[in-house]
Formats: structure tokens, C-alpha cells, sequence
């Protein structure tokens, strides 16, 4: 703080009171831009990794692995499923927890292999 004491500190104050003030009357059209966004990604990504966790338990059957392999693909795949349902319908934060959930399933089936 070794500032000289002639330099002037308002416009500073005054650019982040106006920026404050700007991000408080936002448009409200963007909030559901953002929000319509967050369901297509979380319904998107649900049903690609619902197909991933289908197809890999589709191929595990096809091969000599234990059962479990297959079974837990298939459970993570359903997990995935019930997130792309919760994601549509706007409950994207637990579906992003479901997301998780689904393809922790699926990674501890492949631990199994």
C-alpha cells in the first residue's frame, strides 16, 4: 500500500458499481437458455452412456466373462437411463449425481473382467 496520495481510486469504485449493477438486471431469457441447455446435456450424455453401458453388456455376454460383468454394465446402463429421464425433465443436478453414479457401476464391473 505504497500508493501515492494523489491518485484517485473513484472511477474504479464507480466501473465495478456499474458492474454490479448490470449483472443484477440480466435477462431473464438467458436463464432459460441456460437452463434448457443444461437438460439437452444432461439427456444427451445420459443416453450416450445408457447406449455404451448396453452395447459393453451386449459384448461382455457374447464373450467368457463372469456374470457379474455383464450385470453391472447393464445396472450402470439403467442408472444412466433413469438420469437421461431426470435430466428431460429438468432435474439435471441429480442427474449429473446419477451420471456419476452409473458410470462408477460400470467401471467397477470392469474391475471384475
Amino acid at each position: 500500500m505504497s500508493g501515492r496520495p494523489d491518485s484517485d481510486t473513484d472511477p474504479e469504485i464507480a466501473d465495478s458499481e456499474a458492474a454490479a449493477e448490470q449483472d443484477e438486471t440480466e435477462d431473464p431469457a438467458d436463464d432459460e437458455e441456460d437452463a434448457r441447455r443444461a437438460r439437452w446435456t444432461a439427456a444427451g450424455t445420459g443416453a450416450a452412456l445408457t447406449l455404451a453401458g448396453l452395447a459393453a453388456a451386449l459384448l461382455r455376454l457374447t464373450r467368457s466373462a463372469p456374470a457379474l460383468v455383464p450385470a453391472a454394465y447393464a445396472g450402470g446402463a439403467a442408472v444412466c437411463a433413469a438420469a437421461t429421464v431426470l435430466g428431460s425433465r429438468g432435474r439435471t443436478r441429480r442427474a449429473l449425481w446419477l451420471l456419476v453414479a452409473g458410470v462408477m457401476v460400470m467401471a467397477l464391473g470392469d474391475q471384475f473382467d
